[in-house]
């Protein structure tokens, strides 16, 4: 366990350290002088100067950083040596500024293909339906999702967890067990034994075990006996050269997916409808605890969901807040449209107050976090 959980620690601040890689690639590519490239967050613990640049291993382990010279107001353009003002991040034309801003964006993007091309190389999990039944190699029925509360969560159930069997409890029935490769042979089972004890013989990783519960007669609306989702999941692979293509694929469809969830989502907030049942909000405490379950499944299903929080990353990082890279490409069209910059001044108390409020969302959440883990 300390070392899934060491690889999932690590996963994470390379996501970020990735991203800001691709701030720092099109900075240097531009000519924009970098002051300091930064792994964590200052106070320094130790940095080598390597030709113009600073890299430094910091204290609090919270992510990454570039510091681009005259990205804010403690360095304004030199006015002494114009060769000089051309390699501050604010002496660049505007279209080389939002190539920089974006290309921490993209990171998450290429790195979501990368790693979804490499599931589709070993074997990417996929959802089948109950009537796919010729050339299939080890069908199994997943938990995809669980609602709070319910008997599945009470009894321990996880997302990821496989049902092998479904065994009855009831005296007369003892012994009566059915092998499970089918959603609809689940579902049917769970309808006829409703408000009776049933056992689950359930496959985590390379555990195997039964879990008792009874599923509920009158669960409320949408939840389901049980409170779980269900699928019906293979395992495919293709030839390497192949699984480019599909990972770009894979991701396109992703973003598109993960768009209009996000959209709904904002949508029945905005109508005071909440939240969608089950949905949860997570930290990095909860992505954490959900990343170190997933490892328990496997590579691929690890790397996919790496993958996964990479596009949601993306799409974040990408909004138009002050704060996240979506507030700089904001900033950058107003002076376009202005045909002048945003006082650094302006820019820098708006983003302050943006990061603050980002910064007590992140502690809220995170505190949601460790109180669902107790």
């Amino acid at each position: 366990m300390f070392l899934t959980i060491v690889i999932v620690f690590i996963s994470l601040i390379g996501l970020i350290v990735l991203h800001e890689l691709g701030h720092f690639i099109l900075a240097k590519k531009f000519g924009v002088k970098v002051e300091e490239f930064g792994v964590f967050l200052p106070p320094r613990l130790f940095g080598k100067k390597i030709g113009e640049t600073t890299y430094s291993l910091n204290l609090l382990p919270l992510g990454a950083f570039v510091k681009l010279y005259g990205e804010d107001a403690t360095h304004p353009p030199p006015s002494e040596e114009k060769i000089e003002a051309s390699r501050t991040f604010q002496g660049k034309p505007i279209w080389q500024r939002v190539l920089i801003v974006l290309g921490g964006v993209v990171s998450f993007w290429l790195i979501s293909v990368v790693l979804l091309s490499i599931v589709f190389g070993i074997g990417a999990p996929q959802a089948i339906s109950d009537e796919e039944n010729h050339t299939l190699l080890n069908p199994k029925v997943q938990i995809v999702a669980i609602v709070p509360g319910s008997p599945a969560q009470i009894a321990g159930i996880k997302i990821g967890d496989t049902i092998k069997q479904f065994s009855i409890s009831l005296p007369q029935e003892m012994g009566v067990q059915f092998s499970i490769d089918k959603v609809k042979e689940v579902q049917e089972l769970t309808e006829k034994y409703k408000g009776k004890e049933i056992t689950l013989t359930i496959e985590r990783g390379k555990e195997v075990f039964d879990v008792s519960l009874v599923p509920r007669v009158s669960p409320p609306e949408g939840e389901g006996a049980m409170g779980v989702a269900l699928a019906r999941m293979i395992e495919k692979s293709y030839p390497w050269e192949e699984a480019p293509v599909k990972g770009i694929e894979a991701t396109f469809n992703l973003t598109k997916g993960v768009i209009v969830g996000i959209s709904q989502v904002f949508g029945n907030l905005i109508q005071g409808k909440g939240l969608p049942p089950g949905a949860e909000v997570m930290g990095p405490v909860g992505i954490g605890k959900l990343m170190t379950q997933i490892a328990q499944m496997g590579i691929n299903y690890y790397l996919q969901f790496v993958a996964i929080i990479s596009v949601y990353l993306a799409i974040f990082n990408i909004l138009p807040i002050p704060a996240l890279d979506g507030g700089k490409l904001l900033f950058l069209g107003i002076e376009k449209v202005r045909r002048k910059p945003v006082s650094q001044k302006v820019e820098q108390n708006i983003t302050a107050v943006f990061f603050a409020l980002l910064i007590t969302l992140m502690i809220w959440v995170t505190i949601k976090d460790i109180t669902r883990l107790f």
